[in-house]
Protein backbone atom coordinates (compact mmCIF):
# COMPACT_ATOMS: atom_id res chain seq x y z
CA UNK A 1 0.00 0.00 0.00
CA UNK A 2 2.99 2.37 0.74
CA UNK A 3 4.14 1.65 -3.22
CA UNK A 4 0.59 2.25 -4.39
CA UNK A 5 0.54 5.83 -2.56
CA UNK A 6 4.24 6.72 -3.38
CA UNK A 7 2.95 5.91 -7.11
CA UNK A 8 -0.15 8.64 -6.37
CA UNK A 9 2.23 11.07 -4.99
CA UNK A 10 4.06 10.86 -8.09
CA UNK A 11 1.00 11.23 -10.55
CA UNK A 12 -0.30 13.80 -8.39
CA UNK A 13 3.02 15.81 -8.49
CA UNK A 14 3.26 15.14 -12.67
CA UNK A 15 -0.21 16.52 -12.69
CA UNK A 16 0.90 19.79 -11.65
CA UNK A 17 2.99 20.57 -14.92
CA UNK A 18 5.74 21.53 -13.36
CA UNK A 19 8.42 19.19 -15.21
CA UNK A 20 7.03 20.22 -18.80
CA UNK A 21 9.27 23.27 -18.42
CA UNK A 22 12.91 23.22 -19.80
CA UNK A 23 13.77 25.36 -17.02
CA UNK A 24 12.66 22.85 -14.57
CA UNK A 25 14.14 19.72 -16.13
CA UNK A 26 17.73 21.74 -16.42
CA UNK A 27 17.23 22.49 -12.88
CA UNK A 28 17.10 18.89 -11.83
CA UNK A 29 19.91 17.74 -14.35
CA UNK A 30 22.41 20.20 -12.80
CA UNK A 31 21.28 19.05 -9.08
CA UNK A 32 21.66 15.70 -9.92
CA UNK A 33 25.43 16.25 -11.35
CA UNK A 34 25.81 18.31 -8.28
CA UNK A 35 24.98 16.11 -6.01
CA UNK A 36 27.54 13.24 -7.81
CA UNK A 37 29.88 15.42 -7.36
CA UNK A 38 28.87 16.12 -3.34
CA UNK A 39 29.14 12.45 -2.89
CA UNK A 40 31.67 11.48 -5.28
CA UNK A 41 34.25 10.40 -2.09
CA UNK A 42 31.39 8.04 -0.65
CA UNK A 43 30.64 6.37 -4.27
CA UNK A 44 34.29 5.75 -4.89
CA UNK A 45 34.09 3.61 -1.16
CA UNK A 46 30.13 2.01 -2.08
CA UNK A 47 31.84 0.70 -4.90
CA UNK A 48 35.27 -0.41 -3.63
CA UNK A 49 33.15 -2.12 -1.20
CA UNK A 50 30.56 -3.92 -3.57
CA UNK A 51 32.99 -4.48 -6.32
CA UNK A 52 36.49 -3.63 -5.58
CA UNK A 53 36.42 -0.93 -7.81
CA UNK A 54 39.39 1.35 -7.87
CA UNK A 55 39.18 4.60 -8.14
CA UNK A 56 40.07 5.00 -11.95
CA UNK A 57 37.88 2.20 -13.03
CA UNK A 58 34.97 4.14 -11.12
CA UNK A 59 35.62 6.77 -12.95
CA UNK A 60 36.01 5.57 -16.50
CA UNK A 61 33.36 3.11 -16.21
CA UNK A 62 30.42 4.78 -13.76
CA UNK A 63 30.76 8.83 -12.81
CA UNK A 64 32.75 9.58 -16.21
CA UNK A 65 30.03 8.28 -18.18
CA UNK A 66 26.53 9.97 -16.27
CA UNK A 67 28.85 13.09 -15.78
CA UNK A 68 29.33 13.15 -20.12
CA UNK A 69 25.55 11.93 -20.46
CA UNK A 70 24.48 14.87 -18.11
CA UNK A 71 26.45 17.71 -20.02
CA UNK A 72 24.85 16.15 -23.17
CA UNK A 73 21.51 16.35 -21.80
CA UNK A 74 22.00 19.48 -20.73
CA UNK A 75 23.60 20.92 -23.95
CA UNK A 76 20.98 19.15 -26.50
CA UNK A 77 17.51 19.43 -24.54
CA UNK A 78 16.10 22.52 -25.60
CA UNK A 79 16.64 20.67 -29.44
CA UNK A 80 14.90 17.56 -28.10
CA UNK A 81 12.03 19.37 -26.53
CA UNK A 82 11.25 21.59 -29.80
CA UNK A 83 8.16 20.29 -31.54
CA UNK A 84 9.25 18.49 -34.57
CA UNK A 85 7.26 20.19 -37.95
CA UNK A 86 6.77 17.46 -40.60
CA UNK A 87 5.67 17.37 -44.26
CA UNK A 88 2.29 16.61 -45.33
CA UNK A 89 0.84 15.14 -48.90
CA UNK A 90 -1.07 17.21 -51.23
CA UNK A 91 -4.32 15.92 -49.61
CA UNK A 92 -3.97 17.61 -46.50
CA UNK A 93 -2.52 21.25 -48.21
CA UNK A 94 -3.46 23.79 -45.17
CA UNK A 95 -2.23 21.61 -42.86
CA UNK A 96 0.51 22.08 -40.09
CA UNK A 97 1.98 18.54 -38.78
CA UNK A 98 3.58 18.67 -35.51
CA UNK A 99 5.34 16.51 -33.40
CA UNK A 100 5.18 17.15 -29.81
CA UNK A 101 7.33 14.92 -27.08
CA UNK A 102 5.50 14.47 -24.36
CA UNK A 103 6.72 12.60 -20.81
CA UNK A 104 4.70 9.23 -19.80
CA UNK A 105 4.30 10.38 -16.39
CA UNK A 106 5.54 8.26 -13.62
CA UNK A 107 8.31 5.99 -14.43
CA UNK A 108 10.03 2.56 -12.81
CA UNK A 109 13.46 2.25 -13.72
CA UNK A 110 15.30 -0.93 -12.46
CA UNK A 111 18.79 -1.26 -12.60
CA UNK A 112 21.72 -4.09 -12.01
CA UNK A 113 24.38 -4.60 -9.91
CA UNK A 114 27.96 -4.99 -12.48
CA UNK A 115 27.36 -1.10 -12.79
CA UNK A 116 24.98 -0.21 -9.83
CA UNK A 117 25.70 3.66 -10.10
CA UNK A 118 25.98 3.89 -14.22
CA UNK A 119 22.74 1.82 -14.59
CA UNK A 120 20.83 3.58 -12.17
CA UNK A 121 21.43 7.41 -13.33
CA UNK A 122 21.97 6.90 -17.03
CA UNK A 123 18.07 6.28 -17.36
CA UNK A 124 17.90 8.43 -15.09
CA UNK A 125 18.77 11.09 -17.32
CA UNK A 126 16.92 10.11 -19.70
CA UNK A 127 13.70 9.95 -17.93
CA UNK A 128 14.20 13.71 -16.20
CA UNK A 129 15.26 14.99 -19.77
CA UNK A 130 12.21 13.90 -20.91
CA UNK A 131 9.97 15.07 -17.89
CA UNK A 132 9.04 12.36 -16.04
CA UNK A 133 8.88 11.52 -12.57
CA UNK A 134 10.92 8.56 -11.62
CA UNK A 135 10.96 5.66 -8.68
CA UNK A 136 14.74 3.97 -9.08
CA UNK A 137 14.87 0.16 -7.63
CA UNK A 138 18.65 -0.71 -7.17
CA UNK A 139 20.22 -3.91 -6.96
CA UNK A 140 20.15 -5.12 -3.43
CA UNK A 141 23.10 -7.21 -4.37
CA UNK A 142 25.28 -3.90 -4.79
CA UNK A 143 24.39 -3.37 -1.57
CA UNK A 144 26.79 -0.13 -0.64
CA UNK A 145 26.03 1.72 -3.68
CA UNK A 146 22.32 0.92 -3.42
CA UNK A 147 21.95 2.09 0.24
CA UNK A 148 24.01 5.42 -0.92
CA UNK A 149 22.00 6.02 -4.16
CA UNK A 150 18.76 6.20 -1.51
CA UNK A 151 20.52 8.42 0.86
CA UNK A 152 21.37 10.55 -1.38
CA UNK A 153 18.90 11.29 -4.05
CA UNK A 154 16.34 11.44 -0.84
CA UNK A 155 18.62 14.17 0.36
CA UNK A 156 18.49 15.81 -3.06
CA UNK A 157 15.19 15.72 -4.48
CA UNK A 158 11.34 15.40 -3.30
CA UNK A 159 9.84 11.98 -3.32
CA UNK A 160 7.05 13.09 -5.33
CA UNK A 161 9.39 13.57 -8.09
CA UNK A 162 12.66 11.36 -7.71
CA UNK A 163 13.11 8.77 -5.19
CA UNK A 164 15.03 5.34 -4.35
CA UNK A 165 12.81 1.85 -3.28
CA UNK A 166 15.34 -0.31 -1.65
CA UNK A 167 14.93 -4.24 -0.92
CA UNK A 168 14.56 -7.43 -2.46
CA UNK A 169 13.72 -9.35 -5.47
CA UNK A 170 9.95 -9.58 -4.08
CA UNK A 171 10.04 -5.25 -3.70
CA UNK A 172 10.82 -5.18 -7.43
CA UNK A 173 7.94 -7.75 -7.94
CA UNK A 174 5.59 -5.41 -6.31
CA UNK A 175 6.34 -2.72 -8.24
CA UNK A 176 5.54 -3.52 -11.63
CA UNK A 177 2.79 -4.58 -9.79
CA UNK A 178 1.68 -1.04 -10.29
CA UNK A 179 0.64 1.11 -12.83
CA UNK A 180 3.63 3.18 -13.71
CA UNK A 181 3.53 4.80 -17.23
CA UNK A 182 6.74 3.31 -17.80
CA UNK A 183 9.28 0.84 -16.89
CA UNK A 184 13.02 0.71 -17.82
CA UNK A 185 14.21 -2.62 -16.61
CA UNK A 186 18.14 -3.77 -16.63
CA UNK A 187 18.88 -7.29 -15.94
CA UNK A 188 18.99 -10.62 -17.46
CA UNK A 189 16.19 -12.14 -19.69
CA UNK A 190 15.03 -14.62 -17.60
CA UNK A 191 13.76 -11.48 -15.04
CA UNK A 192 13.01 -9.33 -18.27
CA UNK A 193 10.43 -11.85 -19.43
CA UNK A 194 8.81 -11.37 -15.43
CA UNK A 195 8.74 -7.79 -15.92
CA UNK A 196 7.38 -7.34 -19.27
CA UNK A 197 4.36 -9.66 -17.87
CA UNK A 198 3.97 -7.94 -14.95
CA UNK A 199 4.07 -4.80 -17.60
CA UNK A 200 1.31 -6.00 -19.67
CA UNK A 201 -1.06 -6.26 -17.11
CA UNK A 202 -1.30 -2.53 -17.28
CA UNK A 203 -0.45 -2.33 -20.94
CA UNK A 204 2.75 -0.25 -19.57
CA UNK A 205 5.20 0.31 -22.31
CA UNK A 206 8.70 -0.80 -21.60
CA UNK A 207 12.30 -1.05 -21.96
CA UNK A 208 14.59 -4.24 -21.48
CA UNK A 209 18.06 -4.16 -21.47
CA UNK A 210 19.49 -7.67 -21.36
CA UNK A 211 22.12 -9.64 -22.19
CA UNK A 212 23.68 -12.54 -24.26
CA UNK A 213 26.08 -14.55 -25.52
CA UNK A 214 28.36 -11.65 -27.26
CA UNK A 215 30.75 -13.14 -29.46
CA UNK A 216 34.51 -11.29 -31.26
CA UNK A 217 35.26 -12.80 -34.49
CA UNK A 218 39.48 -12.00 -35.48
CA UNK A 219 40.10 -12.79 -38.55
CA UNK A 220 43.56 -14.00 -40.25
CA UNK A 221 44.14 -10.23 -41.50
CA UNK A 222 43.63 -8.32 -38.26
CA UNK A 223 46.50 -6.40 -36.65
CA UNK A 224 46.54 -9.11 -33.81
CA UNK A 225 48.35 -6.98 -31.43
CA UNK A 226 45.31 -4.77 -31.18
CA UNK A 227 43.47 -6.93 -31.59
CA UNK A 228 44.21 -8.96 -28.62
CA UNK A 229 44.97 -5.36 -26.32
CA UNK A 230 41.45 -4.54 -26.33
CA UNK A 231 39.70 -7.52 -26.39
CA UNK A 232 41.86 -8.06 -22.85
CA UNK A 233 40.23 -4.49 -21.91
CA UNK A 234 36.81 -5.58 -22.52
CA UNK A 235 36.33 -8.81 -21.84
CA UNK A 236 38.33 -8.13 -18.47
CA UNK A 237 37.01 -4.90 -17.19
CA UNK A 238 34.90 -5.07 -14.49
CA UNK A 239 35.72 -9.02 -14.21
CA UNK A 240 34.14 -9.69 -17.09
CA UNK A 241 30.58 -8.53 -15.41
CA UNK A 242 29.91 -6.57 -18.08
CA UNK A 243 26.43 -7.19 -20.48
CA UNK A 244 28.52 -6.35 -23.84
CA UNK A 245 31.66 -7.67 -22.91
CA UNK A 246 33.24 -10.04 -25.94
CA UNK A 247 31.73 -13.83 -24.12
CA UNK A 248 33.63 -15.71 -25.94
CA UNK A 249 36.22 -15.59 -29.38
CA UNK A 250 36.60 -16.75 -32.52
CA UNK A 251 40.20 -17.03 -33.89
CA UNK A 252 41.46 -17.92 -37.45
CA UNK A 253 42.86 -20.98 -37.03
CA UNK A 254 46.26 -18.87 -38.78
CA UNK A 255 46.54 -16.35 -36.15
CA UNK A 256 44.87 -18.52 -33.26
CA UNK A 257 48.71 -18.98 -31.69
CA UNK A 258 49.52 -15.86 -31.92
CA UNK A 259 46.37 -14.13 -30.73
CA UNK A 260 46.36 -16.39 -27.65
CA UNK A 261 50.32 -15.66 -26.59
CA UNK A 262 49.59 -11.81 -27.04
CA UNK A 263 46.52 -11.98 -24.82
CA UNK A 264 48.14 -13.67 -22.32
CA UNK A 265 50.84 -10.39 -22.56
CA UNK A 266 48.05 -8.12 -22.02
CA UNK A 267 46.39 -9.19 -18.90
CA UNK A 268 49.47 -9.43 -17.37
CA UNK A 269 50.34 -6.62 -18.29
CA UNK A 270 46.92 -4.66 -17.19
CA UNK A 271 46.66 -7.34 -13.56
CA UNK A 272 49.88 -8.22 -12.92
CA UNK A 273 51.30 -12.07 -12.39
CA UNK A 274 49.24 -12.48 -9.33
CA UNK A 275 45.41 -10.95 -9.90
CA UNK A 276 44.56 -12.29 -7.26
CA UNK A 277 47.01 -9.95 -5.31
CA UNK A 278 46.03 -7.11 -7.43
CA UNK A 279 44.27 -4.59 -4.93
CA UNK A 280 42.41 -3.18 -7.83
CA UNK A 281 41.27 -6.23 -9.63
CA UNK A 282 37.31 -6.22 -9.40
CA UNK A 283 35.49 -8.89 -7.33
CA UNK A 284 32.25 -11.07 -8.52
CA UNK A 285 29.59 -9.87 -6.87
CA UNK A 286 29.13 -12.51 -4.22
CA UNK A 287 29.51 -16.41 -3.66
CA UNK A 288 26.42 -17.39 -5.57
CA UNK A 289 27.91 -16.17 -9.02
CA UNK A 290 31.64 -17.35 -7.94
CA UNK A 291 30.28 -20.72 -7.81
CA UNK A 292 28.50 -20.51 -10.88
CA UNK A 293 31.70 -19.47 -12.65
CA UNK A 294 33.73 -21.39 -10.97
CA UNK A 295 32.31 -24.90 -12.36
CA UNK A 296 33.12 -22.96 -15.99
CA UNK A 297 36.66 -23.61 -15.15
CA UNK A 298 36.46 -27.24 -15.69
CA UNK A 299 35.40 -26.64 -19.51
CA UNK A 300 38.20 -26.96 -22.00
CA UNK A 301 41.84 -26.66 -21.22
CA UNK A 302 42.93 -23.73 -19.14
CA UNK A 303 46.09 -21.67 -20.97
CA UNK A 304 46.28 -19.03 -19.21
CA UNK A 305 45.08 -17.90 -15.13
CA UNK A 306 42.63 -20.32 -13.56
CA UNK A 307 43.32 -19.63 -9.74
CA UNK A 308 40.56 -18.71 -7.63
CA UNK A 309 39.59 -17.52 -4.47
CA UNK A 310 36.26 -18.18 -2.83
CA UNK A 311 36.89 -16.19 0.49
CA UNK A 312 37.37 -13.18 -2.19
CA UNK A 313 35.04 -14.19 -4.75
CA UNK A 314 37.87 -13.68 -7.35
CA UNK A 315 38.47 -15.60 -10.31
CA UNK A 316 41.80 -15.08 -11.94
CA UNK A 317 41.29 -13.20 -15.61
CA UNK A 318 41.23 -17.16 -17.64
CA UNK A 319 41.90 -18.29 -21.02
CA UNK A 320 39.80 -21.43 -22.02
CA UNK A 321 40.95 -23.81 -25.35
CA UNK A 322 39.48 -26.87 -26.61
CA UNK A 323 36.33 -25.63 -25.60
CA UNK A 324 33.11 -26.89 -27.66
CA UNK A 325 29.94 -25.81 -27.92
CA UNK A 326 28.24 -28.97 -26.11
CA UNK A 327 30.04 -27.25 -22.74
CA UNK A 328 28.57 -25.61 -20.11
CA UNK A 329 30.43 -22.36 -20.21
CA UNK A 330 29.03 -22.52 -23.86
CA UNK A 331 24.96 -22.31 -22.87
CA UNK A 332 24.84 -19.28 -21.05
CA UNK A 333 26.24 -16.15 -20.82
CA UNK A 334 29.52 -16.54 -18.63
CA UNK A 335 28.89 -12.92 -17.13
CA UNK A 336 32.54 -13.36 -15.77
CA UNK A 337 36.45 -13.36 -16.24
CA UNK A 338 36.46 -16.33 -17.89
CA UNK A 339 36.96 -16.52 -21.89
CA UNK A 340 36.83 -19.31 -24.50
CA UNK A 341 39.08 -19.20 -27.33
CA UNK A 342 37.29 -20.79 -31.11
CA UNK A 343 39.04 -21.18 -34.14
CA UNK A 344 37.48 -21.19 -37.43
CA UNK A 345 39.24 -22.28 -40.83
CA UNK A 346 36.51 -20.03 -43.47
CA UNK A 347 34.34 -17.35 -42.05
CA UNK A 348 31.27 -18.05 -43.66
CA UNK A 349 30.86 -21.16 -41.06
CA UNK A 350 31.34 -18.60 -38.62
CA UNK A 351 28.45 -16.69 -39.79
CA UNK A 352 26.27 -19.70 -40.35
CA UNK A 353 26.53 -20.45 -36.56
CA UNK A 354 26.23 -17.58 -35.24
CA UNK A 355 22.51 -16.76 -37.24
CA UNK A 356 21.14 -19.84 -35.44
CA UNK A 357 21.77 -18.12 -32.02
CA UNK A 358 20.13 -15.83 -30.39
CA UNK A 359 20.89 -12.23 -31.25
CA UNK A 360 23.67 -10.73 -29.00
CA UNK A 361 23.63 -7.35 -27.37
CA UNK A 362 26.88 -7.03 -28.94
CA UNK A 363 29.42 -8.03 -31.74
CA UNK A 364 33.00 -7.15 -32.65
CA UNK A 365 34.62 -8.02 -35.68
CA UNK A 366 38.85 -7.45 -36.23
CA UNK A 367 40.26 -7.43 -39.53
CA UNK A 368 41.06 -5.08 -42.23
CA UNK A 369 39.07 -5.83 -45.38
CA UNK A 370 36.06 -3.75 -45.74
CA UNK A 371 34.03 -5.96 -47.67
CA UNK A 372 34.61 -8.29 -45.18
CA UNK A 373 33.28 -5.88 -42.51
CA UNK A 374 30.41 -4.87 -44.84
CA UNK A 375 29.71 -8.87 -44.91
CA UNK A 376 28.93 -9.06 -41.20
CA UNK A 377 27.44 -6.07 -40.61
CA UNK A 378 24.73 -7.27 -43.29
CA UNK A 379 24.59 -10.64 -42.28
CA UNK A 380 24.34 -10.64 -38.65
CA UNK A 381 21.97 -8.86 -36.06
CA UNK A 382 22.49 -7.60 -32.94
CA UNK A 383 22.56 -5.17 -30.20
CA UNK A 384 25.11 -2.67 -31.31
CA UNK A 385 28.98 -3.38 -31.30
CA UNK A 386 32.50 -2.07 -32.93
CA UNK A 387 34.83 -3.01 -36.00
CA UNK A 388 38.27 -3.61 -34.65
CA UNK A 389 37.63 -2.68 -31.02
CA UNK A 390 35.44 -3.84 -27.70
CA UNK A 391 33.00 -1.59 -25.65
CA UNK A 392 33.46 2.05 -26.73
CA UNK A 393 30.61 2.32 -28.53
CA UNK A 394 28.81 2.63 -25.16
CA UNK A 395 31.17 5.79 -24.29
CA UNK A 396 29.80 7.54 -28.07
CA UNK A 397 26.27 8.97 -26.33
CA UNK A 398 25.27 10.06 -30.33
CA UNK A 399 24.95 6.13 -30.48
CA UNK A 400 21.87 4.35 -29.04
CA UNK A 401 22.60 1.73 -26.88
CA UNK A 402 19.94 -1.57 -26.79
CA UNK A 403 19.47 -5.13 -27.70
CA UNK A 404 17.42 -6.85 -29.52
CA UNK A 405 15.23 -9.77 -29.93
CA UNK A 406 16.61 -12.16 -26.71
CA UNK A 407 19.07 -9.52 -25.86
CA UNK A 408 16.79 -6.78 -25.33
CA UNK A 409 14.53 -3.94 -26.57
CA UNK A 410 14.48 -0.34 -26.62
CA UNK A 411 17.44 1.77 -26.48
CA UNK A 412 19.02 4.86 -24.33
CA UNK A 413 22.07 7.19 -24.56
CA UNK A 414 22.04 10.54 -25.29
CA UNK A 415 18.85 11.26 -26.90
CA UNK A 416 17.57 8.47 -27.92
CA UNK A 417 17.39 8.01 -23.75
CA UNK A 418 15.05 11.35 -24.37
CA UNK A 419 13.24 9.78 -26.44
CA UNK A 420 12.66 6.34 -24.81
CA UNK A 421 11.36 8.31 -22.00
CA UNK A 422 9.06 10.85 -24.32
CA UNK A 423 5.54 9.83 -26.32
CA UNK A 424 5.45 11.32 -29.74
CA UNK A 425 2.59 13.10 -29.78
CA UNK A 426 1.39 13.43 -33.24
CA UNK A 427 -0.91 16.48 -34.67
CA UNK A 428 -2.35 17.98 -37.22
CA UNK A 429 -3.93 21.41 -37.33
CA UNK A 430 -5.88 22.19 -39.95
CA UNK A 431 -6.66 25.31 -41.95
CA UNK A 432 -10.64 26.66 -41.45
CA UNK A 433 -9.54 29.52 -44.91
CA UNK A 434 -10.68 26.28 -46.90
CA UNK A 435 -12.05 22.70 -47.29
CA UNK A 436 -11.15 20.46 -49.65
CA UNK A 437 -13.88 18.76 -50.31
CA UNK A 438 -11.98 15.05 -52.15
CA UNK A 439 -12.82 13.16 -48.56
CA UNK A 440 -16.47 13.62 -48.49
CA UNK A 441 -19.22 11.55 -50.26
CA UNK A 442 -21.25 12.75 -53.04
CA UNK A 443 -17.82 15.18 -54.50
CA UNK A 444 -18.64 15.96 -57.68
CA UNK A 445 -14.74 16.24 -58.46
CA UNK A 446 -15.23 12.17 -59.18
CA UNK A 447 -13.24 9.08 -58.28
CA UNK A 448 -11.37 9.48 -61.26
CA UNK A 449 -9.29 12.37 -59.86
CA UNK A 450 -9.49 11.23 -56.12
CA UNK A 451 -7.65 8.30 -58.16
CA UNK A 452 -5.29 9.71 -59.29
CA UNK A 453 -4.14 12.01 -56.61
CA UNK A 454 -4.40 8.94 -53.71
CA UNK A 455 -3.55 6.28 -55.82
Amino acid sequence: MELQTLVNKQKKFFLTKQTLNATFRKKQLKTLKKMLKTYEERIYQALKKDLNKSKHETLTTELGVVYAEIDFALKHLNEWMSPEKVPAPITHKGTENIIYKEPYGSVLIISAWNYPLQLSIAPAIGAIAAGNCIVLKPSEHAAATSSLLAEMIQATFDEAYFTVVEGEKDVSQRLTELPFDYIFFTGNAHVGKAVMAQASKHLTPVTLELGGKSPAVIDKHAKINLAAKRIAWGKFTNAGQTCVAPDYVYVHEKVKTKFVKTLKKYIIAFYGKKPLQNKDYVKIINTHHFDRLHRFLTDGMIVHGGKSDRDKCMIEPTVLDNVSWQDDVMQEEIFGPILPVLSFRKLNDVITKLKQGEKPLAFYYFGKDERTQEQILEELSFGGGCINDTLYHLANPHLPFGGVGSSGMGAYHGKYGFHTFSHNKSVMKQTTAFDIPLRYPGSRIGHSLVKKIMG
